[in-house]
């Protein structure tokens, strides 16, 4: 360990908040709680599965005064921020500003992620390699633009739509259609009424994410991302209905070429511009026939990429996420367990559209038992003595294995000991991309 690494080692126990419900709040809360410094861990309002690793309080994800008054009262020594709405709103400038220590981006810092413009705007000062794109506030304007275009094309919400704001338009009508619905009748609310519309790009998607402290970065393990809600990459986008670690589709010279053309230039570019970045960035990348192509940047950890990062981290989380706020992530070394590992989301029936909750789930007890597997918990509530569904994606069963083979087996062996009324799935999760398979975002 590094010395700056045995001073955060010895320091003072520290009770931390972890905001946020999801699988990937309770692989962080998870991943946290292991440190020998986590003394008590809040989750707000957390799931089913976080109850068992500390105390969930019923404030909500975008109650951003709740969550202050909570963090003062109960002396609050680390939050960790997990989804991107209360990033975007604001939350860490408003803890700063109350002298409480927070880990993320501030709002100026987060329109990386809330806002698609701003975010084309940055790679191209950078010259970041990304898809050809226009941006929008007029309809007109968009509809003009899509017609200098070869279909399809990808319509996107400027803002945050709940990872729904992005459509694939096969041709004009579908186009036409997409930027009515998003600029003229308000479907996704003011996330849409200014759209980028971008060229398709073809490859296969790749989630890289790296801790950030101003100029200075440290990369995190890879994984790719599985989308679509059927198997072949088919059927509408959804958050994510499984991920594998490290990506399939990644290579040292891949890796060579991201931090020359894609991260050494946005670190530096966003310093230029004064937006101090102090958090995790997580560039989602479309590896292409041409190189990494950057498909959007988010400010926050993935989910599902976070299940499937933290039982692989070896380094401890707290450490990390101080050395990042603190501006010294050049004195930590990131450890991983060299064992690639699989997970797969379980769903609820007619996810990613409307589904009923409430479904009593069996089988995470026999699970729990199981060598090398972890279940997160996403969207799930306890309800007296059982556990129920509570929303779309319900649950992460992530395995490690010797190989993705192996981790594969035994995350669906895990799988098919959990049952719940609707439940359904990918099966195809960590099987290699294609060769020239079409994907996009």
């Amino acid at each position: 360990m590094s010395q700056s690494g045995q001073l955060y080692a010895s320091a003072i126990l520290v009770k931390i908040l972890v905001v946020g419900s999801g699988g990937r709040e309770h692989a962080l809360a998870w991943k946290l709680s292991q440190s020998p410094r986590a003394e008590r861990i809040f989750c707000a309002p957390g799931n089913a599965g976080t109850e068992q690793l500390g105390e969930n309080v019923p404030i909500a994800a975008n109650d951003l005064a709740g969550l202050v008054r909570f963090a003062r009262d109960q002396r609050i020594d680390l939050t960790v921020v997990g989804p991107d709405d209360p990033l975007a709103a604001g939350v860490v400038d408003l803890f700063e500003g109350a002298g409480r220590r927070i880990f993320g981006p501030n709002k100026s810092a987060a329109r990386l992620e809330s806002s698609k413009i701003f975010a084309k705007e940055i790679m191209r000062k950078c010259h970041i390699p990304t898809a050809l794109a226009g941006s929008f506030s007029e309809s007109d304007d968009a509809r003009s633009f899509c017609e200098r275009l070869q279909f399809p094309i990808v319509i996107k919400a400027d803002g945050l739509a709940l990872g729904k704001g992005v459509i694939i338009a096969q041709d004009c009508d579908e186009a036409a259609t997409a930027i009515r619905e998003m600029m003229n009748e308000g479907k996704f609310g003011e996330a849409g009424r200014r759209i980028v519309v971008e060229e398709f790009l073809r490859g296969s998607e790749c989630s890289v994410h790296a801790l950030v402290s101003g100029g200075t970065y440290q990369m995190l393990a890879t994984a790719r991302d599985h989308k679509r809600a059927l198997d072949g990459d088919k059927g509408p986008n959804t958050g994510g209905m499984g991920a594998v670690s490290p990506a399939d589709n990644w290579t040292a010279d891949a890796q060579e070429a991201f931090d020359r053309d894609i991260m050494r230039p946005l670190v530096q570019g966003l310093m230029r511009c004064g937006v101090a970045f102090s958090g995790l960035l997580f560039p989602g990348l479309m590896m292409t026939a041409e190189g990494a192509r950057v498909l959007e940047f988010n400010c926050r950890f993935g989910d599902p990429e976070t299940q499937t990062l933290m039982p692989r981290l070896k380094s401890d989380l707290i450490e990390l996420i101080e050395a990042t706020i603190d501006g010294a992530l050049e004195d930590v070394t990131i450890e991983w367990d060299q064992r690639p590992a699989v997970t797969v989301v379980l769903a609820s029936g007619g996810y990613p559209g409307p589904y009923e909750g409430g479904k009593p789930i069996a089988g995470l007890d026999e699970c729990a038992q199981l060598d090398g597997v972890h279940v997160f918990h996403a969207g799930t509530r306890r309800e007296n003595d059982r556990i129920v569904t509570a929303g779309g994606r319900v649950l992460a069963v992530t395995a490690l294995g010797d190989n993705v083979q192996l981790a594969r087996e035994r995350a669906y062996d895990a799988v098919s000991r959990i049952h719940f009324e609707g439940c359904h799935y990918r099966r195809d999760i960590a099987v290699p991309p294609v060769a020239g398979n079409i994907a996009g975002h």
